[in-house]
This record gives structure tokens, C-alpha cells and sequence, in this order.
């Protein structure tokens, strides 16, 4: 009858433990879902940016007022063939 109920104990500790991790593993699931939707939101804000900053119209322009460059004339293009 001891053996029994020390069982039966025994098991009910290992049940209240298997659901204290089984909820603290639920917590850090639900906290790194948050964190991957916030990783996303971020993403796809860089995305943008990105796109933004490589826009040609941009790009030429930079080209042309900075770096002070321009499209060559007809006669300085030389075509190189293999």
C-alpha cells in the first residue's frame, strides 16, 4: 500500500511538472512569434528602402550632380566584339 501511494504521489509531481513546462514552453513560443511578426514588420520596411535608394531616377541623378557624369556622345562609344 506504501509503494502505491509514493507512486501515485510520484506521478501526480510529474504530471505538475510536465504542465509547468509544457506553460513556460507556450510563453517562449508566443514571445518569439511576437518577436518574428516584429522581425517581418521590419523586413519589409527595409524592402522599401531599399527600393527606394536604388531607384534609377535617383541613381542618375547622383551620377549627374555628384559624380559629375554624363551620357557619352555617339561617337565616343566604341564596341568592343570578343
Amino acid at each position: 500500500m506504501g509503494v502505491v501511494l509514493v507512486l501515485v504521489i510520484g506521478s501526480a509531481i510529474a504530471v505538475i511538472d510536465a504542465k509547468h513546462r509544457s506553460r513556460k514552453l507556450f510563453s517562449q513560443l508566443q514571445a518569439l512569434k511576437k518577436q518574428q511578426d516584429a522581425l517581418d514588420v521590419e523586413w519589409g520596411r527595409l524592402q522599401l528602402e531599399q527600393s527606394a535608394w536604388a531607384r534609377h531616377e535617383r541613381i542618375e541623378r547622383i551620377a549627374r550632380t555628384q559624380l559629375e557624369m554624363k551620357m557619352p556622345e555617339a561617337g565616343d562609344i566604341v564596341v568592343i566584339k570578343p
